[in-house]
């Protein structure tokens, strides 16, 4: 799903219209940075997974704490002040509290700590950290 670019539905992410519990599995990546309200994204991810269910929800972690301010709105600035145009927030480590505050448990992943440099190269991983915030609901049963 997708709000603007081609996909099987055109949703918002602050309004998803499934019933709650509904997805098994989630994959956001890339998007809460996009979004002015994104607790309120959040919460609807959290709604809609099923208490058995898990969410992989990837954001760029970049700075020591998360910045944003809503008066932000020149696309130039927001470059300069989130590191993208279409950005409004630039995330810190304390993004993770933000997914436990929306209705899930979380671990952080580091993923890329499994892998060496000549590996992360010869695979074409990254070479920033981009830990894997995997979320379950908080009603989780297991």
């Amino acid at each position: 799903a997708d709000l603007n670019n081609p996909a099987m539905l055109k949703m918002n992410i602050t309004d998803i219209h499934f019933e709650n519990n509904y997805f098994d599995i989630i994959l956001c990546s890339h998007v809460l940075e996009h979004i002015p309200d994104d607790r309120k994204a959040m919460s609807e991810l959290s709604r809609v997974l099923d208490p058995d269910g898990w969410a992989i929800l990837q954001v760029p972690i970049l700075v020591e704490e998360t910045y944003e301010d809503p008066k932000i709105i020149d696309p130039q600035e927001r470059e300069e002040k989130f590191g993208q145009s279409d950005h409004v927030r630039i995330y810190g480590p304390d993004y993770k509290q933000r997914l436990e505050e929306s209705g899930f448990t979380v671990d952080v992943i580091s993923f890329l700590d499994t892998f060496n440099i000549a590996d992360r190269t010869k695979y074409g991983f990254s070479t920033e950290k981009d830990d894997i915030y995997f979320c379950k609901s908080l009603q989780c049963k297991k």
